[in-house]
């Protein structure tokens, strides 16, 4: 291979698995190969794969490549992140790319080869009993990992490494439980929820938590620098990124070089509203609790894309246990009544956590982020304070276009 065709920094090509991990998964396509994400160049594979690029079927690592690029695998052709590419486009999840004279492409007729060679499962439902202990055992041990890995111990050389994004509801608690001598925080608009139920949860669960007091100014700051980062301008992904954003931040400044996360919970183990009678609800395809979970499934990788990005920039490396292969694979096997009733949303997720967490914290509900923060309510305040009235087309998008503008 010609150092044309290779990154400068080896080490750096091929971030969350060994290559030689990566290409088992590629020869078996196996989506769940034993990691929590991984994307980036596979350069030097055995056998008979060729040098490509890779993204797990999550994209729980973003990746990206120039749209029309004969060469894909050159170094200057695709990133972790939006800089340095003059006309990014991400790689879709669980795909390779490679080169071709004529390749698909994401445009048709131009750029690179892509193939998408892994998927999400569609086997199951298992029986629950069977489900359930797949789910305790896949979460304890994501979790354990956690709490084992670097940063964790109280030792003088990795205090401050590793924090808890904290909300007070039931990821973020599984999460916090796993390193409890780790400090958590929670950002957020005075009085909003999201503070409320974190220091009241920190409290019954004897944490540390520390409250980022978000104010207009900060919205103002971080926006601009959030859209450049994620290249993501409107408002649903603005509000939902500035708060995780904030939390970041302050970590980041706190001396925290990582930042775990209870990313993929709502979306793995039915949280959201629309899973519990699909069949009724306009906002999915599906008919059952399980295809309209497998529906917010599919949503993840545009989720976690702007996500990652956005706590990269602010300073930190995200970490999300329960989004580890063990985890994923066991709750795309749950059955519909261990995913979301009339009576509880993430029933499976909730059980598990019953045997770590005390009950207020398991059971309690929680609040989209971009509501359970404020963020949303006040940069719509902003808006209006700033002459864009609700009776405008999208007021809220043309506040943030002339954030964006200045």
């Amino acid at each position: 291979m010609s150092d044309e065709t290779v990154d400068a920094e080896p080490n750096d090509r091929l971030r969350g698995a060994s290559a030689a991990l990566v290409a088992d998964a590629i020869r078996t396509g196996d989506p769940f190969p034993g990691t929590c994400g991984f994307a980036g160049l596979l350069a030097d594979p055995p056998d008979e794969i060729a040098p490509v690029l890779v993204r797990d079927v999550l994209g729980r690592q973003p990746l990206f490549v120039e749209r029309d690029a004969d060469d894909p695998i050159r170094s200057s052709a695709w990133g972790f992140d939006l800089t340095g590419l003059d006309d990014p486009v991400a790689v879709p999840a669980g795909s390779v790319v490679s080169d071709a004279e004529t390749g698909t492409g994401v445009d048709p007729g131009a750029g690179p080869e892509i193939r998408r060679i892994w998927s999400l499962q569609t086997s199951g439902p298992d029986d629950p009993a069977v489900a359930q202990t797949a789910v305790d055992d896949a979460i304890d041990g994501a979790l354990v990992d956690l709490g084992s890995g670097p940063g964790t111990d109280t030792g003088t050389d990795s205090d401050g490494r590793l924090a808890v994004a904290f909300s007070g509801g039931v990821d973020s608690g599984l999460v916090a439980s796993a390193v409890p001598d780790a400090p958590c925080y929670v950002a957020g608009f005075e009085a909003c929820h999201d503070v409320a139920a974190a220091r009241a949860a920190a409290e019954t669960m004897s944490l540390d938590v520390r409250v980022v007091e978000i104010t207009h100014e900060d919205l103002r700051r971080v926006i601009p620098e959030i859209a450049a980062a994620t290249g993501r301008r409107n408002p649903m992904d603005l509000n939902i990124a500035v708060p995780l954003y904030l939390t970041a931040e302050a970590a980041a400044d706190d001396g925290v070089d990582r930042l775990a996360v209870g990313q993929g919970a709502d979306e793995l183990f039915g949280g959201y509203s629309k899973v519990v009678e699909p069949a009724e609800d306009h906002r999915v395809d599906a008919d059952t609790v399980r295809g309209a979970r497998t529906e917010t499934v599919h949503t993840l990788p545009a989720q976690l894309e702007r996500d990652v990005l956005a706590l990269r920039a602010a300073g930190v490396e995200p970490l999300a246990p329960l989004l580890d292969d063990r985890v994923v694979d066991a709750a795309l096997r749950l059955p519909g009544e261990l995913l979301a009733t009339p009576d509880q949303r993430k029933v499976a997720l909730r059980r598990t956590a019953a045997q770590r967490l005390p009950e207020p914290v398991w059971s309690a509900d929680k609040k989209a982020v971009q509501y359970g923060t404020y963020v949303a309510r006040e940069i719509d305040r902003l808006a209006r304070q700033n002459g864009f009235k609700r009776r405008m087309d999208d007021h809220v998008g043309q506040y943030i276009e002339s954030l964006l503008a200045t």
